[in-house]
């Protein structure tokens, strides 16, 4: 039995919003990703993501 999620897709806007519970609401990332049922690797993707584009790093 395979016991894989389907891979989900997630706008921009939900990424966003998630990443504000770490940077902003003070939620550690294993409570954010409890809360809305995401693995660490994609959360923590999405804050370096949202740090870069604040930033204007490549």
């Amino acid at each position: 039995m395979n016991n894989r999620r389907k891979r989900r897709i997630f706008s921009p806007e939900f990424k966003v919003e998630e990443v504000k519970l770490v940077t902003e609401l003070e939620y550690s990332i294993a409570q954010a990703c409890k809360e809305l049922d995401l693995g660490e690797t994609a959360l923590r993707r999405w804050i370096e993501q949202v740090e870069v584009e604040s930033h204007g790093y490549y």
